[in-house]
């Protein structure tokens, strides 16, 4: 029996777009064997969740297969009826998407959705049915399976629905499970928790894993084989241990550069610079040229092959001039950077605070029956303090749901907070209204987390970076005009190109629409127009949670050099721990509406000193220098990492919250919220373990 499962050759998938079609998924070749984890890695637009939705034959409708080969053992999927296909589809090929909530059908509970597969796949009785359903949840982690698969989506965490999915794709029982970023839009703990599944059932079934993303830690803890692609080709294939010792192609080698992290802090992360070339047209050349620092005259003479890496024998094979003709690859890539030299570390850590806020709460209210009473409160800020100095950066940090957007849309007052105090340079912003409140709105701005749902799509660029020089005077303040009514047009427009320049996008950008960016430009567009009205404080919610690791550092880059440059300060929630060490100074760890631990980044990420911020630190996934090391091995030991959800904000438990999830709980972290403990000067937690008020 071969030990190939499927074979694809010479894939080619376009999209019929004017005037040209857009050459997708170019011309791939790749194996996947039984049993393995063969991941696939690159930019957004490179062809990888198009390469996915080609095997299963499930392409939009202006999208073709115009050659090519796709064997699934014996069977050629590309020659097979559309009703022979239904059959592959499910019980053999299946497949989890990105995006569990808009994947599962709301108005049908997880039990019925779960049954559809089983019915089309198998011919179970009802009672046979019911069983299986409850099996597969339970399978997968959903507690109280039974009572669960009569729940509706939207009664499931995001964690809980991404298990469903996974419940939906296993009860076909399929050979191979193709997973499109399984994880993308999960918290460190869940994404670990789901890994961990998949490692589980793929270990149990022996079922082999088409894994689609562009976090290199989940390829380092899952993957057997590696695959590159970029701009609808793979550039490099190789197993694991090759691939993190050695990336041989300059694109490879960008990636690696591009991470965050702490040995970065201080400079400058390395980027791709350029685009990824538009895929419209035919190559002549190698796609990574224009962007390469190595490219040279050989490399736009016809489009190098997928050659083996001598003397590798064991498949590794790349797609670059200088290592299959020059047999060598230059030692170090010159770094390419948005700025050059030391970005420096911000003010210093005893500068006076900017922001105060002390004991925060946002409660909202539950109310119920015919004259809307109020039978309880989510509490989803429930008394937090923290300071924020000029020049520096905070970063909050935590699981979806425990009040991270909310502190920061309560601290700018877009959200009226229930309690407590915010003082901004001595003005107590809780206390202000209407126009005494708009005075401070140039001081303090928000950068969203999805820059395309909070760009108007029906404004160009120029006009969305100017309504705010309108709509507060800061502009017409700035030039000394008596007011907004007498800012003249040239001087608007002189600050919008000062705006383009400063983040890093051309001029005539602002003659555009949002919709005619990439992720990484409409994020730049995003901060430009936080810096129209010269803040003196940003709040930074998620700002590259949904960009590519190279779009990333471009990003990193500019909030940290605009830091250096204008004295910003930065409240940056986030949830990616690399981040934080990159670029903030100072770390508050949030869990259920309450700061359980803050102080600078070395003393919480390198001595965590409560459960929850070691099960943080332990839930992600490394690249580690060790790459012979266990798959899985890497960052998902704590069991409090594994163990259970965020519970409601809405009912929170007695004492220490995160008692139900502590392998480490006593009887006293059942009974009572513990005070903080002083650890260092600047190092505070909240744990019985340490001596209160000490």
């Amino acid at each position: 029996m071969s030990d190939t499962l499927l074979n694809i050759s010479g894939l080619k998938t376009w999209i019929d777009v004017e005037p040209a079609p857009v050459r997708a998924v170019d011309g791939i070749d790749l194996e996947i064997r039984r049993g393995e984890t063969f991941a696939v890695v690159g930019e957004s637009g490179c062809g990888k969740s198009m390469t996915a939705l080609s095997i299963l034959r499930l392409l939009p409708e202006t999208a073709e297969i115009v050659a090519g080969n796709a064997q699934l053992g014996a069977t050629e999927l590309f020659e097979l009826t559309e009703r022979d296909m239904r059959d592959v589809r499910g019980r053999r090929i299946a497949m989890i998407f990105q995006e569990p909530t808009t994947s599962l059908n709301p108005v049908l509970t997880v039990g019925a959705q779960v049954e559809e597969v089983l019915r089309r796949h198998g011919r179970l009785s009802p009672q046979a049915m019911r069983k299986r359903i409850v099996e597969l949840l339970d399978q997968v982690g959903i507690p109280d399976a039974e009572r669960r698969a009569g729940e509706y989506p939207f009664q499931f965490s995001g964690g809980m629905k991404q298990r469903v999915m996974v419940a939906m794709a296993l009860a076909g029982d399929p050979d191979l499970l193709i997973a499109d970023e399984p994880t993308t839009a999960l918290d460190v703990t869940i994404q670990a928790q789901v890994l961990d599944l998949l490692r589980k059932l793929q270990r149990e079934r022996g079922m082999s894993i088409l894994l689609i993303t562009h976090d290199l830690g989940i390829v380092a803890s899952m993957a057997h084989r590696v695959a590159v692609m970029y701009a609808g080709r793979i550039v490099e294939v190789a197993d694991r241990q090759q691939f993190f010792a050695s990336p041989q192609h300059p694109y490879s080698r960008k990636l690696f550069e591009a991470l965050p992290g702490a040995e970065g802090r201080g400079g400058a992360l390395a980027v791709i610079r350029g685009q990824v070339p538009p895929l419209t047209a035919a190559f002549h050349g190698c796609r990574f040229a224009d962007r390469c620092d190595f490219a040279y005259e050989r490399c736009g003479q016809g489009e190098p092959a997928l050659m083996p890496v001598a003397p590798d024998t064991s498949g590794h094979r790349v797609r670059c001039v200088h290592v299959t003709e020059k047999g060598r690859f230059p030692a170090r890539s010159r770094p390419v950077a948005v700025t050059t030299g030391t970005l420096g570390t911000g003010a210093p850590a005893d500068a006076a605070p900017l922001l105060i806020v002390r004991d925060l709460k946002v409660h909202f209210p539950i109310r119920k029956g015919l004259l809307k009473r109020t039978v309880a409160y989510v509490k989803a800020v429930d008394g937090i303090s923290l300071d924020i100095a000029a020049g520096r950066t905070l970063a909050l940090v935590g699981e979806s749901g425990c009040g991270k957007t909310t502190a920061g849309k309560a601290i700018l007052q877009l959200i009226r907070p229930t309690a407590g105090s915010v003082n901004f340079q001595g003005a107590e912003l809780t206390a202000l209204r209407g126009e005494a409140l708009r005075g401070y709105r140039s001081d303090i701005q928000i950068i969203f987390q999805d820059p395309y749902a909070s760009l108007n799509p029906r404004m160009r660029v120029g006009d969305i970076l100017s309504e705010g020089l309108l709509a507060l005077g800061v502009a017409g303040h700035a030039m000394n005009q008596p007011g907004v009514r007498d800012l003249a047009r040239d001087a608007i427009q002189k600050r919008v190109d000062e705006l383009l320049d400063q983040v890093g996008l051309p001029k005539d950008a602002q003659r555009r629409y949002p919709h005619e960016f990439s992720g990484g430009q409409r994020q730049r567009i995003a901060i430009a127009r936080a810096l129209a009205v010269k803040p003196r404080l940003i709040v930074c919610d998620e700002p590259t949670s949904a960009l590519d690791v190279s779009v990333q550092a471009q990003i990193l880059n500019l909030l940290k050099s605009l830091q250096s440059e204008l004295g910003l300060s930065y409240l940056f929630i986030t949830h990616n721990l690399a981040v934080v060490e990159f670029l903030a100074h100072e770390v508050a760890v949030m869990y259920l509406g309450r700061i359980i631990e803050r102080g600078t980044v070395d003393e919480v990420l390198r001595s965590p000193a409560h459960p929850y911020t070691q099960a943080l630190l332990a839930a992600v996934p490394r690249i580690d220098k060790d790459v012979n090391r266990e798959m899985g091995s890497g960052g998902t030991t704590a069991e409090a990492a594994k163990q259970g959800e965020l519970p409601s904000p809405v009912n929170t438990p007695a004492g220490c919250h995160f008692h139900p999830r502590c392998a480490s709980a006593k009887d006293e972290c059942r009974r009572e919220y513990p005070g903080s403990s002083t650890l260092t000067r600047s190092h505070v937690v909240n744990c019985w373990k340490y001596p209160i008020g000490k």
